[in-house]
């Protein structure tokens, strides 16, 4: 037994002895084998099997988790606390809602003090302000107060930074303490920390901010907007890129990143670690440490190798020809990256922990974008490689959707600002972004109407409306809030519209008594089986004709008395209760067969306006200018409202949400209602309006309509005389009216395209007929056998 115990002892004095000889030098790197005390700043562990286990990453990028200039979670509390002193501030404890009740949601812009500076993205967000439909230039009305003072770059090395903004603010007599304020602001904090540290208080002002930290954002209150450039249009902004036939989604790289590599400080862990995916392949990650002025100073051992390869790709291909494109961080949270690859429809994958994604209350993300954690970028590739590429095709098209939508212009992200919320009643919290994870990924359950709809919560638009064609900003909830009343949405779930509609004819008869047309269109009209009713516009100066003049008819009619003003026909009228509208003039003709199939086409394009007479526009490159034409061509894209179906739902946009300068520049141009009514539905939709068939015209009518440049401008079937036109003016001279006429129709034109920023119209070669129109077949073999009728 003492024999055995002692061969045990000798055994392990010998292991012991061994592993002392040979692994000494190893063992007496760790901490509890030196007699030093640690240093201030510990150096990253050099691992006993360091020759056998390859290293990932460059002792230089290791060390720079450890820079002191990134801020601990409790520096940035600490400093969130300094800044928002109301954190605890919501509508219902910061938010005077007296002040909207008697005027409802005005908005005021302080006025512009020509000795302050102010920097062309902050002129951008006032111009839209005041170009919208809620601006007063009187305080006294206003809901909500904008400051005049440029607070965007926050960032007191900039050349924009503006100092002494306490003092200023504090002198404003409206300011109260920063209540029913709205602050814009893109950059904040500064080198090395880049806090949110605004260098003011905004005592409980709602601030409206990009790169916004989750820690910081006070829901229900404060505002995330995304990051854009100083070029940013303002208004109207550039199409995205994804086409109809962009098939399959799948493009020629699959993951892409090509930007700038910091090498010290807040930021620079991510975007360090990229070059790590890069196989060179399908998967291409550039970075640069050329910036700066003094980075030759801090460059490390990649950085030449990183300049070359960073050489050899353009952005905008890679842009144009990836599926995915890797969002990270910069200094700061967010990046004009996010939004140029929403227009490319390169679906970002963002890996920015901690960031409040823009308007994440309304839009869901997660249909969009892919949200990784900076800490797992390795399993990015594996990740992004098993979304199914019918999910992948679904991402790139809401892509391009929330692109056109909120973000193309810096309108539509102001106007978004005002529009969007996450309503005051209580709610669940929205889903979020796809989160990558360690296998493949799991879908964890405009400013202005986001604050419009916390102040009527009875009026807010759901998720859905914000996260579906044609957005947020296109569907009012003063119309409605239920989706069957809007004509988008009919497809997605089943239904049809109303099965009647609603003849709305305006009368401007100088005479104060009925004329024939007005008497015959009113029978024709009535006669149609899916009449509702007859609504008659009297916008005479003169009274309307007694009860006992109008003629009898099988449906009701009502008489609206009117204004002499031309926008006046399209007033969301309370007596139009069914879907479809047939709007008409006093010197439409139509017959009651054209009338039911119009109808019965327009059922199935309820969100297009369906019509008879047609006209077109084109690019006149000698005027350089848009030019407007009502010639038989072969295309078109605008019909005339004067014999028209449409959706009851575009009187209501048409009145609320084009400003009132829109419906001034109506009133005083000739056509012009026309005009705006198709660019309006046009801008909605995204479609041309569809033309119908109509009646073969008696021969001798011909001559009349030869050089007519006002009237019908549908294309005539081959060996068909010229269509009857569905708006018959009263005979007039030749020369300066008609050409004065034509000049006002086109001035409205250009004029139109310049507020929205671009030209809306699309044109179309497309014209519905009924089954065997024309055909040479019997008569009663045809639904609409009127139409083949002299």
């Amino acid at each position: 037994m003492q024999t055995r115990k002692k061969y045990i002892f000798l055994t392990l004095l010998a292991s012991w002895l061994l592993l002392f000889f040979l692994g000494g030098d190893q063992l007496r790197r760790f901490a509890f084998f030196s007699e030093r005390k640690a240093e201030a700043q510990r150096d990253w562990p050099r691992w006993t099997d360091q020759s056998l286990l390859k290293s990932f990453a460059d002792p230089e990028e290791l060390q720079s988790d450890g820079d002191p200039s990134v801020p601990s979670p409790r520096e940035r509390r600490a400093a969130q606390l300094s800044i928002y002193k109301n954190s605890r501030c919501r509508m219902e404890t910061c938010f005077d809602f007296s002040r909207c009740e008697k005027h409802g949601f005005r908005v005021f812009t302080y006025p512009r003090d020509r000795d302050q500076p102010i920097s062309e993205s902050y002129s951008k967000i006032l111009t839209s302000i005041e170009r919208s439909r809620y601006y007063t230039p009187n305080p006294e009305e206003a809901c909500l107060f904008i400051l005049s003072i440029d607070t965007l770059d926050r960032d007191h090395l900039s050349g924009q930074y503006i100092r002494d903004v306490d003092e200023k603010i504090r002198g404003f007599p409206l300011w109260n303490s920063g209540r029913n304020h709205l602050i814009f602001n893109l950059y904040s904090g500064t080198w090395p920390n880049y806090t949110e540290d605004l260098g003011f208080d905004i005592g409980q002002a709602i601030l409206a901010k990009a790169s916004f930290y989750t820690e910081s954002f006070r829901p229900g209150f404060d505002i995330s907007i995304p990051l854009f450039p100083k070029d940013h249009p303002q208004r109207g902004g550039e199409k995205g890129w994804l086409y109809q036939d962009s098939v399959p989604p799948k493009k020629k790289y699959l993951l892409v990143f090509k930007g700038k590599r910091y090498l010290t400080g807040i930021g620079s862990g991510t975007r360090n670690a990229l070059h790590h995916i890069h196989n060179g392949k399908d998967i291409i990650s550039l970075t640069t440490c050329k910036h700066g002025k003094d980075w030759e100073r801090h460059k490390d051992t990649r950085c030449d190798k990183d300049n070359v390869n960073y050489e050899n790709f353009d952005y905008q291909e890679l842009l144009h020809n990836s599926t995915f494109c890797i969002v990270p961080r910069g200094r700061r949270l967010g990046s004009f990256r996010f939004l140029e690859a929403l227009q490319a429809a390169c679906i970002p994958v963002l890996l920015s922990d901690g960031w409040e994604l823009p308007f994440a209350e309304a839009i869901d993300w997660g249909k969009a974008a892919v949200v990784g954690n900076e800490r797992l970028l390795l399993q990015i590739p594996s990740a992004v490689r098993c979304i199914h590429p019918e999910r992948v095709l679904a991402f790139q098209q809401q892509t391009q959707f929330l692109w056109d939508a909120y973000f193309s212009s810096v309108d539509k992200i102001v106007h978004t600002t005002l529009e969007v919320s996450p309503h005051l009643r209580p709610s669940p919290p929205p889903p979020k972004a796809p989160l990558v994870t360690a296998g493949c990924w799991e879908h964890l359950s405009g400013l202005w109407q986001i604050i419009k709809d916390r102040l009527l919560q009875h009026r807010s638009r759901s998720r859905f409306l914000w996260n579906a064609l044609p957005g947020g900003l296109l569907a009012l909830p003063d119309f409605s809030t239920h989706l069957g009343d809007f004509p988008f949405y009919h497809q997605q779930r089943g239904t049809s519209p109303s099965k009647k509609f609603t003849a709305f004819i305006r009368a401007t008869s100088m005479a104060g008594s009925l004329s024939q047309p007005i008497l015959r269109l009113i029978q024709a009209v009535s006669g149609s089986q899916y009449c509702a009713q007859i609504l008659v516009l009297w916008s005479s100066e003169k009274p309307s004709p007694p009860s006992g003049k109008w003629p009898q008819t099988t449906v009701p009619l009502t008489v609206i008395q009117g204004r002499s003003k031309v926008s006046d026909r399209f007033f969301p009228y309370a007596a139009i209760q069914t879907d479809a509208v047939l709007s008409l003039d006093e010197h439409s003709s139509l017959s009651t067969s054209e009338v039911d199939f119009a109808f019965v086409v327009w059922r199935s394009f309820p969100e297009r306006i369906v019509g008879f007479p047609a006209q077109s526009h084109f690019w006149d490159a000698e005027q350089r200018r848009w030019g407007y034409t009502s010639k038989w061509t072969n295309e078109l894209s605008i019909v005339l409202t004067t014999a028209a179906f449409y959706h009851r739902y575009y009187h209501s946009l048409f009145t609320k949400y084009l400003p009132a300068g829109l419906r001034e520049l109506v009133d005083g141009l000739a056509a012009c209602e026309d005009i705006l009514m198709n660019i309006l539905v046009a801008t909605v939709t995204k479609l041309p309006p569809i033309k119908v068939a109509q009646r073969k015209q008696h021969k001798e009518a011909v001559p009349q309509q030869v050089g007519r440049e006002d009237g019908d401008a549908g294309t005539p079937l081959d060996g068909e005389q010229s269509p009857s036109p569905a708006w018959s003016p009263p005979a007039k001279g030749k020369g300066t009216a008609g050409g004065r006429h034509q000049s006002q129709q086109q001035d409205c034109l250009n004029q139109l395209v310049d507020w929205f920023g671009y030209m809306p119209l699309v044109s179309s070669q497309l014209r519905l007929d009924p089954v065997l129109f024309k055909d040479q077949v019997s008569i009663l073999r045809k639904r609409y056998p009127h139409l083949d009728k002299p």
